[in-house]
């Protein structure tokens, strides 16, 4: 005898109310992104048409703000996987006093809101004497970054055996080589995905990044003035388009990477 394991009907419906709901101003910006109108939002769009991407390409100032955005989150994300991987591998691998509160002070930037992040950071440069720069940004972005890697690492770390480690060190292996060998093959994908997620958020990041570029200009700080003063609406859209893709693919590969973290080497020893 087989239960029936469908969803009710309301169910399904809720669902897809959720979903058109979360989806659908998204696909306004892709339909936006084709509009003949250049001054409003009309819907319908009075026609389609593709030449705004061919403007969107020919803008300086575009390709200007996406190259510090995309140097910014490469900065960031090398930094957090360094940082974030080393502590959770003394969190994870090690015991002494103070570790549950060195763990909640790391995962703490990410708890709070952003615009007390971008104020703590911009007192403190303003006190130390520090000018805006590129590095930052980077040091904003990098407060967030690490704890997306360092909640991936530490999982993983947490789901491999010690045994495998000390079976590495009982066979002449030395500390360079059981990371290389033994803990790395098995944490690579944890690695990878906070990663990719590190570089979406640092990518689109607002919020911190107001408080820390001073005049420099960011993508996501380049569409939200041109937002207010826009010269071209459908541009903004393009590369709001954009911006949406180059976050949601990391995402989504994150996700597949780490859907069978379970089935970690000596995970079930």
């Amino acid at each position: 005898m087989h239960s029936d394991t469908r969803a009710p009907l309301g169910l399904k419906l809720s669902a897809i109310g959720g979903l058109i709901f979360l989806l659908a101003p998204i696909a306004l910006i892709f339909v936006y992104a084709f509009t003949t109108e250049e001054k409003s939002f009309q819907w319908p769009p009075p026609g389609l048409t593709t030449k705004w991407i061919g403007v969107t390409l020919g803008r300086a100032d575009v390709w200007e703000a996406l190259g510090l955005s995309l140097k910014v989150a490469a900065i960031s994300t090398t930094l957090a996987l360094i940082m974030g991987t080393l502590t959770a591998a003394a969190v994870a691998r090690s015991r002494f006093f103070g570790r549950e509160t060195i763990s909640l002070l790391v995962i703490l930037p990410i708890a709070l809101p952003g615009i007390i992040t971008g104020i703590s950071l911009r007192s403190a440069f303003s006190l130390l004497d520090i000018p805006f720069s590129t590095w930052t940004i980077v040091l904003g972005h990098a407060t967030f970054c690490i704890v997306i890697v360092y909640n991936n690492a530490v999982a993983r770390f947490r789901r491999t055996s010690g045994a495998l480690i000390d079976a590495a060190m009982d066979l002449g292996a030395d500390g360079v080589q059981t990371f290389t060998l033994v803990i790395l093959p098995n944490i690579a994908t944890a690695l990878l995905a906070g990663g990719m997620l590190a570089f979406a958020l640092s990518f689109d990041e607002v919020i911190v990044t107001t408080f820390t570029a001073g005049n420099q200009t960011t993508l996501p700080i380049w569409m939200l003035e041109e937002l207010v003063r826009p010269r071209q609406r459908p541009v903004t859209n393009v590369v709001a388009m954009a911006v949406v893709l180059v976050t949601v693919l990391p995402i989504l590969a994150a996700y597949y990477l780490t859907r069978d973290g379970e089935h970690t080497a000596g995970s079930d020893k």
